[in-house]
């Protein structure tokens, strides 16, 4: 009887030992956990190496660099590859007037139009050659003139184009004031012209435009007598275009009229009856049935009777003259040759006054 009760007592305490070891080593390992937990809380993050400037701004690049993928990829962010062609940049060309500055030395601030020679003077230095530099090259050619010389050590200059001969708009032909002007911003054809002071008295309506590098036919448009009443034609230009206005057409009326005169036909057309009614009409000793046109063609003088009478009784159509025509009235009871009369009426228009037909 003892012996199991002693039994008894010795399996208790192995299984009571056991419990022991048992939550002993459950809170060594919860504690252990807690312990890496409240570490990794409280550890400062570690930063990844260091990167070249180049690569922490566009990535990480692979070896394969040289794959289409990468090559878009360099495009996207601007990446300039060594020895890239500068011609498209704008240079500097005789007519450009530039405004040249140093950094700190407002004294030596001036301005400067490229010369025929393609030189501009600047002070200290004297004529510095920059004709066919773009702008960055004649920036460094002045700075090292200024280091050299010593007269600005380290010098920062600064080249601004007030005005680029290259990027003007060229007015030809009958306006107040033909030249080259600037063409900053949206400029149209309207404007330009009025730029050029505007049409002068000979001036035709029939203006063309050439488009610099891009085509080779010009753009022909007929303008209205009041530009106003018309802006469909007032068509944009763009920097290096031409634009030329050309003198109207004339018809020349001469012999017994009212006034014999050169008709300046701006825009439209005349016909022979509103060439006469424009020159006065014919005399009471005109020879109605000797008028004729004289034009000139391929093959020399042609002169064209017109029926007169038949007209004004609207048994005839009204004929249409054509630039350069000579209308002719002779006087009544003169006689002559025909190669006389047409002598006599080539003669009749020189010194004639000039006289802006509106039809």
């Amino acid at each position: 009887m003892e012996f199991g009760r002693f039994s008894f007592a010795r399996s208790g305490s192995l299984l009571a030992a056991a419990l022991v070891l048992l939550f002993s080593s459950e809170f060594k390992l919860s504690a252990q956990q807690a312990a890496t937990t409240a570490a990794s809380s409280t550890a400062v993050p570690v930063l990844p190496a260091g990167q070249p400037v180049s690569q922490a701004a566009v990535g990480s690049v692979p070896n394969n660099a040289d794959t289409p993928k990468a090559a878009d990829a360099a495009a996207s962010v601007g990446v300039v590859t060594p020895g890239a062609d500068s011609s498209s940049l704008l240079r500097l060309s005789a007519g450009d007037l530039l405004e040249v500055s140093v950094y700190n030395v407002p004294e030596l601030t001036t301005k400067a139009r490229v010369g025929t020679s393609g030189d501009i003077y600047l002070p200290l230095i004297d004529y510095v050659h920059v004709s066919d530099l773009t702008v960055e090259e004649a920036q460094a050619l002045i700075e090292k003139r200024l280091d050299d010389r010593g007269f600005v050590r380290s010098a920062h200059v600064t080249i601004f184009i007030d005005e680029s001969a290259a990027q003007g708009v060229t007015i030809l032909g009958e306006v107040t004031r033909p030249g080259i002007y600037p063409a900053p911003g949206d400029r149209r054809l309207y404007d330009m012209i009025s730029a050029a002071g505007g049409f002068t008295p000979a001036a035709g309506r029939k203006v063309s435009v050439i488009r610099q590098h891009t085509q080779t036919t010009p753009i022909t448009v007929n303008l209205p007598r009041n530009l106003a009443d018309d802006l469909q034609d007032n068509i944009e230009i763009n920097p290096g275009d031409t634009i030329t206005i050309p003198r109207a057409p004339i018809i020349y009326v001469v012999g017994d009229v009212g006034r014999p005169a050169g008709l300046l036909i701006d825009n439209g057309s005349l016909t022979v009856l509103q060439a006469l009614a424009l020159a006065g009409g014919t005399n009471h000793t005109a020879k109605l049935g000797g008028i004729r046109i004289i034009r000139k063609s391929p093959a020399g003088m042609t002169e064209t009777r017109i029926p007169l009478k038949k007209m004004l009784e609207a048994k005839a159509p009204d004929i249409t003259l054509q630039a350069d025509d000579i209308l002719f009235v002779p006087l009544s009871g003169v006689r002559s040759a025909a190669d006389t009369g047409i002598n006599a009426a080539i003669s009749a228009t020189a010194g004639l006054a000039i006289l802006a037909a509106h039809p």
